[in-house]
């Protein structure tokens, strides 16, 4: 995207906490660069220049400020705004797949050559995967630093670093400091059993939507929500342990803490729960686009910013709403709590009925009769091993990274995946604003039309955020209606 410097200039001057995450500003007689709220003294127009990503910022030689701390910005989804290879090959950057694999490797998962990826993301988003993936290690790292007590080793590894030396190597050339000068004078929260970290989100932001869509739809043993605080077994590679999720009370966002155990995977933790609670939306934009239209206008202006909740773990969301086709919400969380129980691993050390949902390499298994005699009709239990399956195999992807429209085909091609169930994963799974269930009863009726085609007629307008509507429906009527 061409930033316009005058708007930026003036974003800046006015402290905007629209622009937060939009852009960063690097000052050239500092050396440094800050997000558009920075409370430190406005520099001049001609010290000032502007980039889309931090990546950018550093590339042409800032340092990110201690001050404003551009690791806590807002994230900026990159959903329909750049070319898809870029987009899904900064996905898996961002959730640390450059941590432990190669720059050939994530080119050989996304069908390209790895000079073929390079030149694409240099392009589209300005920066290398090298760079990209530098920038989310080094930010990370700052805010533990800065916010916890872990000791530098932990940390190092936490934020994808291979080791200690490299770790602080790569810190003192970045930030011309010692990672151990930072934590002088300061003093983190003490936590001996896990990781707290906050995560950030553009206002307006009201996590309790998500909280409770996700309480009726949480899969007995391995996840709940208690009040405001999700909870649920967590799972990243041979990493398994808690984590937990509650909403910010000091800025719009949530705090996320998760065991020791889990800290070799922090960054995927951190981008599953950045999906999950949508936190990289820009509700400005979405719901200036959406009260155009006189049949939502009324719903938005009573639930601004309302979220789409996204998917912790994509395979596990498509056999969520495959036992979800025709049964109530209710029952179909008994039969994801009796999956679950059935082909899951138990974790007694988390709780009595704490389990690990199945992988897919696990239910691809299992027979058809195995998976329906948990109280499922057989053509349902054909559909959720088809699943699995795919997903083992590599034919079907189902996280932000994936690519849309071959993914559609893949799942409508599969037995017992209609357009519902496609859309509702895609909404999910793969984080596409503008997926549309329009076969849905609740649409239906909200629009008081009788066939899906109506739907798609009546929900044109809201395109490219259709998903964004479609959760304003299923919300509910407003007091006014």
């Amino acid at each position: 995207m061409a930033l316009d410097a005058e708007a930026c200039y003036q974003a800046l001057r006015a402290r905007d906490p629209r622009f937060d995450g939009v852009f960063y500003v690097g000052v050239a007689t500092t050396g440094i660069y800050c997000r558009p709220v920075c409370p430190a003294r406005t520099p001049g127009r001609d010290r000032c220049s502007f980039y889309d990503r931090a990546a950018e910022a550093e590339r042409a030689g800032f340092r990110a400020c201690f001050r404003c701390r551009p690791e806590l910005a807002p994230g900026a989804a990159r959903v329909d705004s750049v070319p898809s290879l870029a987009r899904r090959a900064a996905s898996k950057i961002e959730a640390g797949y450059l941590d432990t694999q190669s720059i050939t490797s994530l080119a050989d998962t996304l069908g390209v050559s790895a000079r073929h990826l390079r030149r694409a993301m240099e392009a589209e988003l300005g920066v290398s995967p090298v760079e990209l993936a530098q920038t989310q290690r080094l930010a990370l790292a700052k805010q533990l630093l800065q916010d916890t007590d872990l000791p530098i080793a932990t940390l190092a590894h936490a934020a994808g670093f291979g080791s200690v030396r490299r770790f602080n190597a790569v810190f003192r050339r970045r930030f011309d400091r010692a990672p151990s000068s930072v934590r002088r004078g300061t003093s983190p929260p003490n936590d001996e059993h896990g990781i707290t970290v906050r995560l950030a989100a553009r206002a307006p932001f009201d996590a309790m939507p998500i909280l409770a869509f996700v309480a009726a739809r949480a899969i007995p043993g391995v996840e709940r929500v208690d009040g405001q605080e999700y909870r649920r077994v967590t799972a990243a590679g041979d990493n398994v342990g808690w984590m937990s999720v509650r909403p910010r009370a000091d800025a719009p966002g949530v705090t996320v803490s998760l065991s020791l155990s889990l800290a070799p995977s922090l960054p995927q933790v951190i981008a599953r729960v950045r999906s999950l609670f949508d936190l990289d939306a820009r509700p400005e934009l979405i719901d200036r686009h959406l009260e155009a239209d006189p049949r939502l206008r009324a719903r938005v202006r009573q639930r601004p910013g309302l979220r789409v909740p996204g998917a912790y773990d994509g395979f596990e969301l498509a056999m969520r709403a495959v036992l979800g086709q025709q049964v109530s919400v209710a029952a179909a969380t008994t039969m994801s709590g009796r999956l679950a129980a059935r082909f899951g691993d138990a974790q007694p050390q988390l709780g009595p009925t704490a389990v690990r949902f199945p992988s897919a390499a696990r239910l691809a298994r299992a027979t058809q009769s195995e998976v329906a005699s948990i109280g499922l009709p057989t053509r349902r239990a054909q559909t959720l091993l088809a699943v699995a399956k795919a997903v083992h195999e590599g034919t079907l992807e189902l996280s932000p990274a994936a690519e849309l429209e071959p993914t559609l085909e893949t799942l409508l091609a599969l037995p017992g995946i209609g357009p519902w169930t496609a859309h509702y994963i895609a909404m999910r799974a793969l984080e596409w604003p503008d997926a549309l269930p329009a076969s849905d009863l609740v649409l239906r009726r909200a629009l008081e039309v009788s066939t899906a085609r109506q739907v798609e007629r009546c929900a044109a307008p809201w395109s490219p955020w259709r998903a964004y509507a479609c959760m304003q429906l299923w919300a509910g009527p407003t007091e006014q209606e």
